[in-house]
């Protein structure tokens, strides 16, 4: 069975230390339909409150989510085998991170809108 794009037999495996977690991409899948429905429910809500959105910060979370996503996505396909090239990908695992911390932060901006 496939849901989206992607089987539901495919895994990611994430290593952090000595530890690995390992999801079901259907499990993710899920998890981020459950993020954007509740995105969309705080849109719904404050458009039913007749609150004015600011486009500008409207625009920024929109940006940081998609954009976000999107980016975190390219780079984990630049990911190397090589284990000569340990550094590259500490490198580029910190950089995944602090991007997913930067689209957290643009979830925060749909609240102070």
């Amino acid at each position: 069975m496939s849901s989206g794009f992607v089987s539901s037999i495919e895994s990611l495996d994430i290593n952090i230390h000595d530890t690995y977690y390992v999801f079901s991409l259907a499990d993710l899948n899920i998890l981020i339909s459950v993020l954007f429905a509740i995105i969309g429910l705080v849109y719904w809500i404050l458009l039913k409150a007749h609150r004015k959105l600011s486009k500008w910060m409207n625009l920024t979370h929109i940006v940081l989510t998609f954009g976000g996503i999107l980016l975190i996505w390219g780079m984990s396909q630049l990911y190397r085998e090589s284990i000569v090239e340990y550094d590259f990908n500490e490198n580029l695992t910190l950089a995944i991170y602090s991007t997913a911390l930067i689209a957290v932060v643009g979830q925060l901006i749909l609240l102070a809108d």
